[in-house]
């Protein structure tokens, strides 16, 4: 039986390593700063404009192509709904993306070199790692780019002399400012990336609203450029699911002819359009959250933790004494949760997510105990999956 079932699963499918989200515990009273969530609800207007909405309304379809959240971030970015494509968070519109402007390798038979850019996804690495899989679902080539060891983005001099980047890719991924090390990057190195490349580039935005600087106006100035948004990092929306893009109308109009008939819920649409009418809220909470990263950048920094700039709601650290790992462990008994990854070249750092001041004093004090004391024994117990 299970060869019969393995046999009417396309044999991509079934070499596929699907995306590891971070954990999701069912177990209360944890500090959860291994997500990247706000660590501050919605607005209050947001909240009520939901409970509003869960009425006779929902047993109808919501409106195809979110328009009047299109209408809306139209206004607040100076441009026409028609450069705006909404999705069901921006990973629905990295799909996106990758299937209306990547060949799956081979498509119609068509001749195929190895890195042909008509198939291929490029990305830089370490970055978020959704990308290897958007590309291995649609059967497209991978480019994975270096970044400098500090995370800096090569010079386009540099990537023109590298072997693994080519500008006619046709889509390439740019996490700016980068996760997971949260490093951020200057609007003038984007453009003189973006000016770089022929293909379509696509700059993922998710944690924008936390960096000195923003690159929406390239979206709007090289007809080749999408700048990628998200209402979950910043607006406290992830249990809604909205994203958005920006672009050339060209562009934008592709993605609207392949995606789902109804990609976003009626109840996100609501919160999105609310959140949009109270900016302000979240701009103060922007702010905390900035200062509660600058002090628990400090902190850990005196506790002999290497901290690399952040432009994010997280810090990217190389913990002091013992492995990164045994401090996942050591920080999950104390109900911390915190992430660390298993790959390559990531696995002597952990992530933090910046959180309340109340949780960044709790992780302070953990680690200031977890120093004091004998570095913890990884066990079966104690050992989580890389996420």
């Amino acid at each position: 039986m299970k060869k019969r079932t393995h046999n009417l699963i396309r044999p991509l499918v079934r070499r596929l390593h699907a995306y590891v989200p971070g954990e999701q515990p069912k177990v209360r009273g944890l500090i959860k700063l291994n997500t990247n969530e706000n660590p501050y609800p919605p607005a209050p207007e947001v909240l009520a404009a939901v409970r509003t909405a869960t009425d006779a309304r929902l047993r109808l379809y919501p409106n195809p192509t979110s328009d009047l959240l299109r209408e809306k971030l139209a206004r607040l970015h100076g441009c026409a709904v028609e450069n705006i494509v909404v999705g069901n968070g921006s990973d629905d519109l990295l799909a996106l993306a990758t299937r209306a402007f990547v060949e799956p390798e081979g498509f119609h038979g068509m001749p195929h070199s190895d890195g042909d850019a008509k198939f291929t996804v490029q990305y830089f690495t370490p970055s978020y790692s959704l990308y290897p899989v958007l590309a291995d679902i649609h059967g497209a080539v991978k480019r994975a780019v270096p970044l400098r060891p500090d995370f800096s983005l090569p010079t386009p001099e540099e990537l023109k002399t590298s072997k693994t980047w080519t500008p006619r890719a046709a889509l390439t991924f740019v996490t700016t400012p980068n996760a997971p090390s949260g490093r951020g990057y200057a609007t003038a190195e984007l453009e003189a990336l973006c000016r770089a490349h022929r293909g379509v580039v696509v700059l993922d935005e998710a944690y924008v609203d936390f960096a000195r600087e923003n690159a929406m106006a390239l979206a709007l100035r090289h007809p080749h450029v999408l700048v990628s948004r998200t209402f979950s990092k910043a607006y406290s929306l992830c249990f809604q699911r909205v994203g958005y893009m920006v672009g050339h109308t060209d562009l934008i109009a592709a993605l609207h002819k392949v995606k789902d008939s109804y990609n976003v819920n009626g109840l996100g649409q609501v919160a999105a359009v609310a959140t949009l009418g109270n900016l302000p809220y979240y701009r103060t909470n922007f702010r905390r959250v900035i200062r509660t990263r600058e002090a628990l950048t400090a902190a850990l920094a005196a506790l002999g933790f290497e901290v690399f700039p952040s432009q994010t709601n997280f810090l990217f650290v190389r913990p002091p004494r013992f492995s990164a790992e045994r401090w996942l462990a050591a920080l999950r008994q104390r109900r911390i949760l915190v992430r660390w990854f298993a790959a390559a070249g990531l696995r002597e750092f952990l992530r933090i997510t910046v959180g309340t001041d109340a949780e960044a004093e709790a992780l302070v004090r953990a680690a200031k105990r977890i120093l004091a004391e004998r570095p913890p024994t990884i066990t079966s117990a104690t050992r989580t999956r890389p996420r």
